[in-house]
């Protein structure tokens, strides 16, 4: 009995395996009011960020290196370099663990006086001291 086969069958599982290395290459876009610290989670919501006390806001996020969310609970006890972005009463809302050719742009702010000062260029993700 002849079998029909689709010739999209081969296309679809060609970009099945092209796929997971195709997404492995995610470039993540840092909004320009993000600064750079180091953040701690002592027993969330409470924090340390830059070895002072902070808070996460509520519906915080916090993005690993995956880009995937993490609970607050898991990084507990480890010092890590990120990326965060405050909301109005100054808690950490959004943060991003930051991969190695990310933590290699340089320079990049570490307080709002200083992303003030400095120009942000969104299509090279890189920041100018005046």
């Amino acid at each position: 009995m002849p079998r029909c086969v689709s010739p999209l069958i081969p296309a679809l599982a060609a970009l099945c395996i092209a796929l997971p290395s195709a997404a492995q290459v995610v470039v993540r876009p840092f909004p320009a009011n993000a600064l750079r610290g180091v953040l701690e989670v002592t027993q969330a919501p409470d924090i340390l960020l830059n070895d002072k006390p902070a808070r996460l806001s509520p519906g915080s996020r916090i993005r690993g290196e995956d880009n995937l969310i993490h609970l607050p609970a898991s990084l507990a006890g480890k010092k890590l370099v990120v990326h965060y972005t405050a909301d109005l009463m100054g808690q950490v809302h959004d943060v991003w663990i930051l991969k190695p050719d990310e933590l290699a742009r340089k320079p990049w702010p570490t307080t709002p006086d200083e992303a003030k000062r400095w120009s942000y260029n969104p299509d090279a993700r890189v920041w100018t001291k005046p």
